[in-house]
This record gives C-alpha cells, sequence and structure tokens, in this order.
C-alpha cells in the first residue's frame, strides 16, 4: 500500500468522522442527539429531535463528507488517471465507515446513507437520482426513513447493474462491486431497524408538529 494511498484513507476516514448530528445537539440544545430520538447520530434522528432545518443542514454536511474524498482528495492523492476511480471508491469507503464508525464519538456514529449519496453524486447519477426518488415515495406513503432508505440503496444497485448489464453502459466492475459492498454496508448498520420492521415497531417520522 502507497503512502499516497494511506493518506487518501486516514483523511477520508477523519473527514467522515466529523460527528455533524452530534454537534448539532450540543449547539442547538446542548444534548447528546444519541441519548434522545432513536438514538442514531443521523439526519433521521436530527429531524425528530432538533426538526427539518437542522436535519437539512446535517444531511448537507454528510454528503459533503462523502463528496470531498471522491472529487476533491482522491484525483489529488492518486499518481494517474487510471488509478482515480480506485482512488475515489476507496475514498468513498473510507468515509462512509468514519461516518458509521466515528473516531470523535466512541466509534458511534450515523448509518451512513447521507455520506455514501455524496460519494455517489458524480460517480453515478442517474441510479442516486432514482434511489433518491424511491427514498422519497417511500418515505412519504409509509413514514419510515429506514425503509425508505434500505429500499432506495437496492434500486441505487440495481439500476447499477441495468446500465451494465442490460444497456451495456461504461459502468466499471470495480464501481459495481463496490457500490454492492457499501450497500451491504448501510444494510448492516441498520439490522436493528430491520429487526423492528419486520416486528411492525419501527420508528415513524411525523411530517406534522404536533399540536
Amino acid at each position: 500500500m502507497t503512502l499516497d494511498l494511506i493518506g487518501l484513507i486516514l483523511i477520508s476516514y477523519l473527514l467522515g468522522s466529523f460527528p455533524t448530528a452530534i454537534i448539532a445537539g450540543r449547539l442547538l440544545k446542548k444534548i447528546d442527539i444519541r441519548e434522545h430520538g432513536s438514538g442514531n447520530a443521523g439526519a433521521t434522528n436530527v429531524f425528530r429531535v432538533l426538526g427539518w432545518k437542522a436535519a437539512l443542514a446535517v444531511l448537507f454536511i454528510d454528503m459533503i463528507k462523502g463528496f470531498v474524498p471522491v472529487f476533491f482528495l482522491a484525483p489529488a492523492f492518486s499518481s494517474s488517471p487510471d488509478q482515480v476511480i480506485y482512488f475515489q471508491l476507496i475514498g468513498a469507503i473510507a468515509a462512509i465507515l468514519g461516518h458509521m464508525y466515528t473516531i470523535f464519538a466512541g466509534f458511534k456514529g450515523g448509518k451512513g446513507v447521507g455520506t455514501s449519496a455524496g460519494a455517489f453524486l458524480g460517480l453515478a447519477p442517474l441510479p442516486l437520482l432514482l434511489a433518491l426518488l424511491t427514498f422519497i415515495v417511500v418515505v412519504s406513503l409509509t413514514r419510515y426513513v429506514s425503509l425508505g432508505s434500505l429500499i432506495a440503496s437496492l434500486v441505487f444497485v440495481v439500476i447499477l447493474m441495468l446500465q451494465r448489464f442490460a444497456f451495456q453502459m461504461e459502468i466499471p466492475a470495480v464501481l459495481l462491486g463496490i457500490s454492492v459492498v457499501i450497500v451491504a454496508l448501510i444494510w448492516y448498520a441498520h439490522r436493528s431497524n430491520i429487526k423492528r420492521l419486520l416486528q411492525g415497531n419501527e420508528n415513524r417520522i411525523e411530517f406534522k408538529k404536533k399540536g
């Protein structure tokens, strides 16, 4: 492993580890967001506890955490154009793992959805857009953010596969492979949500303030 690659992994992980939701809780209500709502340090729980404006800001920053390693750090660290896609995907995984297992908060972070979206923003825009639309539809109909995230992540991979195998588009095999790995990580992070969904007691989000 080269020093350039080690540097990319380290910086991407540290960037991904920036505990956005936890900082938002401290700044806005002087609370540990992990002790409220669902207990997760992600944008969805920020929405539940702090409101939509805070959640939108957290989601935006979490996406930036995935975007920067892929579109700025990877090209800077890679020594040749042929390496860029590999460095981008390695940087993406490092940032996502940083978000999920942040070193700044006892390795207890979010579930990686927002950071993953930021990482794939330019690498696979059509699958990401269709996954986002799927997420919006599922959450609107069910009010289960976890279910929307799970289904949307699957849609992302399925669209990539269709592009590569059905429509013969130039989708690098490494992009498809790493996408499967990242989706598997997202599903693993949602394992408690999956259990609650199957049991019928998963938390729903409320779009309207209670009177």
